[in-house]
């Protein structure tokens, strides 16, 4: 099979866009193949560029741009090369932590080449990133990374730490995308660069990853909270039409059948009434979690109609209600997080998440806010530090509460690891894996009282 010009690359390339919904003209193609012609092959990366700046419209695109220009312009070709001729996962492994605390990104693609070539292949022609990550599981290298004092910045204190380890989960995530890369490009050269091209699953706003989103991402995501809201107002109306039915009134039904020979050809329904429930958050805004904090506070406020009455409180290590700027922050949602942490105190004497602490403050200054109409949903990832979980305090709100739900941006595989208490939140209270907008999305519509 002859190799495809560069011509040809771009114009499959163009083809596959289309393929997945962004619109591209003849006038962009025509600038694609002058940026190619002004650029040359010289730099992968500024190829890149170019061309993303002639074919796409919005930021928002890249998310299908970068997997397809990936696949037809390859950054390799066939399986990488070994020096020795051998495969061993545990020295992959050493070699992948001296690269994500390095930040070495050039690293971190070589050594997804390596591991797919050796931990992906499924069959003659198939390789799984799935498989690769399941074996290799770049995750678990984040507490080592830590301990060896390897981190991102360099610094000392728990605050600082607590930045380190967002930056070094920020690059597990990128290597797991140079993973997934490598998979299609191997499997696109087996059996199709068109066809695996058209089968690239589109990283839309909703399936991003709170913990590991971008400014660019949260940004996309901010901008899909209104939608969101109405398609969720939608649902919650339905049900609580549903619920307003109430259940067989059996007494009146059997009284009413007497006109038609004792059969019940009219059901009487007792028909409810029911109050508009109470809503109230408990968010942990440190952190990378405050990205998914912000956006789901966001999302309630869009809600607001749908309940009686909604109250928002937020910590780090210290609790203080923040309702009104949440009810402010609609118009600037970007500067949330900063009017949250300006205009709140939710630090005291250290910057580091405490959630004993901060259930203890809740329960000791806002337990009036919970009673038995009100539905309380927490959002964190339970990570105290090695701090008191304050377990005691979560159970007095549950008593007080109608419902608890604990919303969790991490993967369950990592609780109850760490620092995490995870395990012993949930014995008290429903603790929920709740990572994307699409997650949030359908627990919102499920959990939430009607």
């Amino acid at each position: 099979m002859s190799t495809p010009s560069v011509a040809d690359r771009v114009t499959s390339l163009v083809r596959a866009l289309r393929t997945h919904g962004i619109r591209i003209g003849t006038g962009e193609s025509v600038d694609a193949a002058q940026a190619v012609a002004a650029l040359g092959l010289d730099s992968r990366e500024h190829l890149r560029e170019g061309l993303a700046a002639a074919l796409l419209h919005d930021q928002g695109q890249r998310a299908v741009f970068d997997p397809v220009f990936d696949l037809y312009f390859p950054r390799g070709v066939g399986a990488p090369e070994r020096t020795d001729g051998a495969f061993d996962r545990d020295e992959l492994r050493e070699r992948l932590a001296e690269a994500l605390a390095a930040g070495d990104r050039a690293a971190m693609a070589r050594l997804a080449a390596e591991a797919v070539d050796a931990l992906g292949r499924y069959d003659a022609d198939g390789f799984s990133s799935m498989q690769t990550l399941d074996r290799l599981r770049p995750q678990t290298l984040l507490a080592g990374i830590m301990a060896g004092g390897q981190g991102a910045g360099g610094g000392s204190g728990a605050f600082t730490d607590r930045i380190e380890a967002d930056e070094i989960r920020r690059r597990i995530e990128e290597f797991r995308e140079q993973v997934r890369s490598e998979a299609r490009r191997r499997v696109a050269e087996r059996r199709g660069t068109d066809e695996m091209a058209r089968r690239i699953p589109v990283q839309t706003p909703d399936r991003t990853v709170f913990l590991y989103a971008g400014k660019d991402q949260l940004a996309a995501l901010r901008r899909t909270v209104h939608p969101l809201a109405r398609k969720l107002a939608t649902r919650l109306a339905a049900r609580r039409r549903r619920a307003a039915r109430g259940h067989i009134d059996l007494r009146r039904t059997l009284r009413g059948s007497l006109s038609t020979g004792g059969v019940p050809m009219r059901p009487v329904l007792r028909k409810r009434r029911p109050a508009r429930p109470e809503l109230v958050l408990l968010c942990d805004v440190s952190g990378s979690v405050a990205g998914f904090a912000n956006f789901t506070m966001l999302l309630v406020q869009a809600l607001h109609d749908e309940f009686s009455k909604v109250r928002v409180f937020a910590f780090v290590n210290r609790t203080d209600e923040v309702t009104d700027l949440i009810a402010r922050g609609t118009a600037d949602p970007e500067g949330l997080g900063d009017r949250i942490t300006t205009g709140a105190t939710v630090t005291g004497w250290h910057g580091s998440s405490d959630y004993g602490s901060a259930l203890g403050e809740f329960v000791e200054r806002y337990e009036s806010a919970v009673g038995p109409r009100t539905s309380v949903f927490v959002l964190g990832d339970a990570r105290t530090n090695q701090l008191d979980p304050n377990v005691a305090a979560l159970r007095r709100i549950a008593r007080s509460a109608r419902r608890v739900h604990w919303l969790n941006p991490e993967p369950r595989s990592l609780w109850d690891t760490g620092d995490s208490a995870a395990g012993a939140y949930a014995d008290v209270v429903a603790m929920h894996e709740c990572r994307t907008a699409r997650q949030l999305s359908a627990l919102v519509g499920r959990l939430l009282p009607v």
